[in-house]
């Protein structure tokens, strides 16, 4: 059984990718609303990845004997003004949820609980790479996106990003 303390982290947890893909469903609505469908459909596929974290910290919490604690569930509440200012936002989120777990790896540390600490290494890596993702978009809105024709061509880029589901998640 989990200490109390990881298992209400990890629970607290679950509500914040929850959370995540909801921000990254508004992100996308105010793409699709720009007219700009490529980089809708890449935070529609960010939120399912998000999704699928928290999906996989339910699953361990049941295989660890840990009743999950389904919270509400806040709305975005964040307006845009252009189209960077949603991917600044996102690479400031990444950055957030990197430091939560951080958070609850710490406190797993502390516990000597190596087993939670071998499931997050997974989230710990995978943070790296939303966030070095996140920056790179940033990047490139600077550096075409001010061009219509760059915009076109980063839109277009985006569209492809194709959802697959993680098999190499944690373990659990």
């Amino acid at each position: 059984m989990l200490d109390k303390k990881i298992a209400d982290l990890l629970n607290d947890q679950i509500n914040k990718e929850l959370y995540s893909a909801y921000l990254y469903l508004d992100f996308a609505d105010y793409y699709a609303d720009e007219g700009l469908d490529g980089f809708a459909h890449w935070y529609e596929v960010q939120a399912q990845e998000e999704r699928d974290h928290a999906f996989m910290m339910r699953r361990y919490l049941l295989n660890n004997g840990v009743k999950v604690e389904l919270k509400e569930i806040a709305g975005p509440d964040k307006t845009f003004k252009n189209h960077l200012a949603p991917l600044e936002a996102g690479y400031a989120h990444e950055q957030y949820v990197t430091s939560l777990i951080t958070a609850i790896y710490h406190e797993a540390f502390g516990q000597k609980d190596y087993k939670t600490m071998q499931f997050l290494d997974w989230f710990i890596k995978e943070q790296g790479e939303e966030e070095t993702n996140a920056e790179d978009m940033i990047k490139k809105m600077k550096l075409f996106g001010g061009d219509a024709k760059g915009l076109y061509a980063l839109n277009r880029e985006l569209a492809g990003r194709v959802y697959a589901p993680s098999a190499t998640g944690p373990a659990m």
